[in-house]
């Protein structure tokens, strides 16, 4: 066990963990149960699906530089100077006065945030041995269950009674806390690593990224701009992989990636991630702006999927021993397409029960797919590449989450478009351009009747995604050995 940290703080720090990892994990809920209010306040809809894409962009993009960083300057800095960062990102989105300054601070917000879980999670590597880990593991999962159950209901109380502002200094105390209980609780004994950090691989990533979103986002836009968008995305993206494959430390391993069970791995987390972003950002704009129904039972909607997500870790054990991993992985995952075809039969006259339980079934198919992917990616390599292989799987999920939000956002945008004309056109954007728009939008029927058919579109991108995922788990190779360890692994933490 490395001696980067002293033991006898262990309980102390990973309380404290616990508490910045609950400050970042809110974040997702929070905002998207505020995002339909904040949008009327503030105008510019087009740009409603950056304000999540910027955030999850700088996350990911970031999360394996940071991890290289703490390497060589120590856990403690750059987890603090990372909170930091999120911290002023999160004050300076509460002033936001238009949704490009909001998407400007989101990014803001992202480069913090991408600090937080790889470091905290190396944390937890050098306080604990490996036995150990997961029932800390198993708090961490209470931790991301219980944000996601809080973060809709506080974000609807928010919006309802005080300045949305609020859904984002709501940070600034908890950050401040962590903040300090780091300072005191975590000792370092820092031996300093001589690592050249892939800077060249990063931005050349995050450039072809870039690129990719502002093409399926502005489809409104020329022609000509497109087709250059898309030579900037393919160009960068082959010099990425150049620079990669020659980096002496590159941000991704090519051949690391490329094994069979890693890469299939990372292609099902990764359409899971956006199939799931997707939920999250067009399931309240329905229940508010189509179903007529309040913020707060919009995020209710949303709390059913972290319902049917941490039951589906804590039943894999028996799923595991009873039927076999392979067979829990494949049958398991289809509750998820299943979930997503709830959607399609949403009409404005539809119970939220009807999205709940969408919701629901989602999220018990993404804690199968997310705990075994884990469980058989890790069980794939030895020790010492254990950090990077697990930390590729949590970089597909951001991706996932960052495509899947500008995607299927573009593709509300694209049905907005061809449903909406003339007066029904300008009074949807109207609606959607005021304070209290999704209930005055709800309230006529026409402009109803076209948000309903545009967001349909939407809710087909979510199917078509997740029946990918699907057909993706059956790709993921699992050997004997693989089977038989892996259910012990996901047994043990699940128990915990």
């Amino acid at each position: 066990m490395s001696n980067a940290a002293q033991r006898s703080n262990r309980v102390l720090i990973v309380a404290t963990i616990m508490l910045a990892t609950f400050m970042v994990a809110i974040e997702a809920t929070i905002v998207a149960t505020a995002m339909p209010r904040i949008v009327g306040e503030l105008g510019g809809f087009s740009y409603y699906s950056w304000v999540f894409s910027a955030f999850l962009l700088a996350q990911s993009t970031t999360t394996v530089i940071y991890g290289k960083l703490s390497d060589i300057f120590g856990r403690k800095p750059v987890l603090i100077g990372g909170i930091l960062i999120f911290l002023v990102g999160s004050l300076l989105c509460g002033l936001a006065w238009s949704m490009m300054s909001l998407v400007l601070f989101r990014l803001l917000q992202g480069l913090g945030a991408g600090a937080i879980q790889p470091v905290t999670t190396t944390i937890i590597g050098d306080l604990f041995k490996l036995e150990e880990r997961g029932r800390v593991q198993g708090f961490m999962a209470t931790v991301w269950a219980t944000s996601a159950v809080v973060g809709p209901l506080a974000g609807g109380i928010i919006v309802d009674n005080i300045s949305w502002a609020w859904i984002f200094w709501i940070n600034l105390p908890i950050g401040i806390i962590s903040i300090i209980a780091f300072m005191l609780f975590l000792k370092e004994d820092v031996a300093h690593k001589q690592a050249k950090i892939d800077y060249l691989g990063s931005v050349l990533f995050s450039i072809s990224i870039v690129a990719l979103l502002v093409m399926l986002t502005e489809t409104d836009a020329s022609a000509w701009i497109l087709l250059s968008l898309f030579a900037v995305f393919v160009v960068s993206g082959i010099l990425f992989l150049a620079q990669e494959r020659r980096a002496p430390e590159p941000i991704i391993s090519i051949p690391l990636w490329s094994r069979r069970l890693i890469a299939t791995s990372n292609a099902a987390t990764l359409l899971a991630g956006m199939a799931l972003i997707g939920l999250s950002t067009i399931l309240p704009l329905y229940v508010q702006g189509v179903l007529g129904r309040s913020p707060l039972v919009a995020g209710f909607t949303l709390t059913m999927l972290v319902v049917g997500w941490p039951l589906a870790v804590m039943l894999s054990g028996r799923f595991y021993r009873a039927f076999g991993i392979q067979r829990t992985l494949r049958v398991g995952s289809l509750m998820f397409p299943f979930g997503a075809c709830f959607l399609l039969f949403l009409t404005p006259d539809s119970s939220p029960i009807v999205a709940g339980a969408g919701s629901f079934f989602m999220g018990f198919g993404m804690g199968l797919i997310s705990l075994t992917s884990i469980v058989l990616v890790q069980d794939s390599v030895e020790w010492s590449m254990r950090g990077s292989a697990t930390s590729s799987i949590i970089f597909s999920r951001s991706l996932g989450n960052t495509l899947g939000a500008t995607v299927l956002g573009a593709i509300l945008n694209a049905g907005i478009n061809h449903y909406a004309s003339g007066e029904a056109a300008a009074g949807l954007h109207d609606a959607l351009n005021q304070p209290t728009g999704l209930s005055a939008l709800a309230a006529d029927p026409a402009i109803r009747a076209v948000f309903n058919a545009a967001l349909h579109w939407s809710f087909w991108g979510v199917v078509v995604v997740a029946v990918l995922t699907f057909f993706t788990t059956w790709l993921i190779p699992v050997g004997p050995s693989q089977k038989r360890e892996g259910a012990a692994v996901a047994s043990e933490a699940a128990s915990h």
